[in-house]
């Protein structure tokens, strides 16, 4: 058998995994909605990559967590490498594009942008407090214009006349765009403002005080938005790189660390079929009263967290 190593990056809007060989080729990827219940996504998503995966050929010996609830899927799986999406994200691109140096990124419901010296993160940026610009603020949008999301970038590209939105904010955008439906202006004019606004939006916040450098490599969802990919290049003067996998990069990056840790335990994919549970404990040893989480599966405590001091450690008998 052949070893094979899982990575799953799991946001508050999507879900996403790879499984990868020893050469980091991609041998299984699932890309689903997190729904706001990580947990049975996750199962959900190793159920799909246990049957995309050829079983009689590979078996996965170490898996890795990244993105929001990496530490909650992490103790579900016993995963051998649990890291934040900055790091997940640097190790999953320079792998793939080792002369990077600067990084954009944006999902569903945040953005961040990571600069890059000797394949090595050495700056990053976030935004997790606003929506607008994100892959939910673009999809909010569609459906008010009757679009589906996926046709915005190749309607924006038909325009010779884009839209001035003022995208800094999500309540100001739809107010914008509506006074511009009512003023006549063209849907395909909108649209393109839209996409040329989430890149305004994302230069002048998100990477404020940032020096982009090229070569740029862009990834989230909205990376597969070539009207957004054009607003870059074109705010940039220079050509912004999007990887076929850029939508799996955090997981991919966690795969080649859960890879390269030199930790060996074969996965066991029947982790699906446990019933997982979470319990909040209020300790009231000290005045921290530090609210610890506890995770159960099949009613066994498997792992806790939240506690500032020992005395409100929880252990997990062998």
């Amino acid at each position: 058998m052949k070893n094979a190593y899982l990575g799953i990056d799991i946001g508050s809007i999507s879900t996403k995994g790879v499984i990868i060989d020893d050469a980091g080729k991609i041998l299984a990827s699932e890309y689903l909605w997190t729904e706001g219940n990580p947990m049975e996504a996750s199962k959900k998503l190793i159920t799909v990559l246990h049957d995309r995966l050829d079983n009689d050929t590979y078996q996965v010996m170490a898996s890795g967590t990244t993105g929001s609830a990496r530490k909650l899927v992490g103790a579900m799986c016993h995963a051998s490498v649990v890291k934040n999406e900055i790091t997940a994200h640097s190790v999953g691109t320079t792998t793939l594009h080792p002369n990077v140096r600067t990084i954009l990124e944006i999902g569903g419901q945040d953005s961040k942008i990571i600069c890059v010296e000797n394949s090595i993160a050495v700056d990053y940026a976030m935004n997790t407090l606003c929506a607008a610009g994100t892959g939910s603020f673009l999809s909010s949008q569609a459906h008010r214009l009757g679009v589906e999301v996926e046709e915005f970038g190749k309607i924006a590209l038909t325009s010779e006349n884009p839209s001035n939105i003022a995208a800094r904010c999500t309540v100001f955008a739809e107010s914008d765009l509506i006074h511009k439906l009512q003023m006549g202006h063209r849907r395909e004019d909108i649209i393109a403002g839209l996409c040329r606004a989430v890149a305004t939006n994302y230069l002048n916040n998100v990477a404020k005080g940032k020096k982009i450098i090229g070569p740029v490599v862009f990834q989230g969802g909205v990376s597969k938005n070539i009207g957004v990919v054009k607003a870059f290049e074109d705010q940039l003067g220079m050509k912004v790189i999007v990887d076929d996998n850029g939508h799996l990069m955090g997981a991919y990056g966690i795969a080649i660390m859960a890879k390269n840790s030199g930790k060996r335990e074969k996965f066991d994919f029947n982790v699906a079929d446990i019933d997982f549970q979470t319990r909040e404990v209020n300790c009231g040893h000290c005045a921290n009263h530090c609210e610890i989480i506890c995770v159960y599966g099949n009613g066994k405590l498997i792992d806790a967290w939240g506690n500032r001091c020992d005395r409100g450690e929880i252990k997990v008998r062998a």
